[in-house]
């Protein structure tokens, strides 16, 4: 009887992280194809196919979770977050966008619309770096002007000012992906599903 219980307990602990595993990889995937699928198109100068990809992921994610309206509370957080950051860069004229600019000054859709994407990271694959504040400073000051200047290369936007610009974009992600970290821990739409729960 012990030996079957045992055996039950492996079992179940395998399964679960195999559902682990698969749950924040495909987290990943989707994540890359809706950050390909917006700057591409809106270097095509048709955006709004990248934007159409992306929603299809954020529903996706948060149909999800084990309490979507937390996981969308957070999705709409960063998109606020995100227009608001992304706007004054576009102001002050360090990033340049050709397309999906609705009202001058303003960041455009398909750039905010990344901001939601980036939020279906937080409670899924980059749930490990909660608590961990410094990695998330320095992954953010690191990751964040790189993805844009991956935009740069892909010719989804210029640098009006690219010093100005990388260094404005290290320091409000170096700031965001932590303060974006803590609310996830706040809005937890996965909490469950991706952490065993200790009886």
């Amino acid at each position: 009887m012990g030996g079957q219980s045992l055996s039950l307990r492996k079992t179940g602990g395998e399964c679960f992280m195999k559902m682990n595993t698969t749950m924040i990889l495909s987290n990943f995937v989707l994540f890359q194809i809706g950050w390909f699928a917006c700057v591409w198109s809106a270097s095509a100068h048709q955006p709004w196919i990248g934007v159409l990809v992306t929603t299809g992921v954020v529903v996706a994610h948060v149909l999800r979770a084990a309490l979507p309206m937390a996981e969308l509370k957070l999705v709409f957080l960063a998109l606020a977050l995100g227009l608001v950051f992304d706007s004054l860069l576009v102001w002050q004229g360090w990033l340049q966008y050709s397309s999906g600019i609705m009202i001058q000054n303003i960041a455009p859709y398909w750039i905010v619309a990344l901001w939601g994407l980036f939020a279906t990271l937080l409670n899924v694959s980059l749930r490990w770096m909660r608590g961990h504040w410094v990695i998330a400073v320095v992954f953010g000051a690191a990751g964040g002007p790189a993805a844009y200047y991956g935009g740069l290369r892909l010719g989804a936007l210029e640098f009006g000012n690219m010093p100005a610009g990388l260094l404005a974009l290290a320091i409000g992600w170096a700031v965001l992906t932590p303060l974006l970290l803590a609310l996830s821990a706040r809005f937890d739409g996965y909490a469950g599903l991706l952490e065993k729960k200790t009886t």
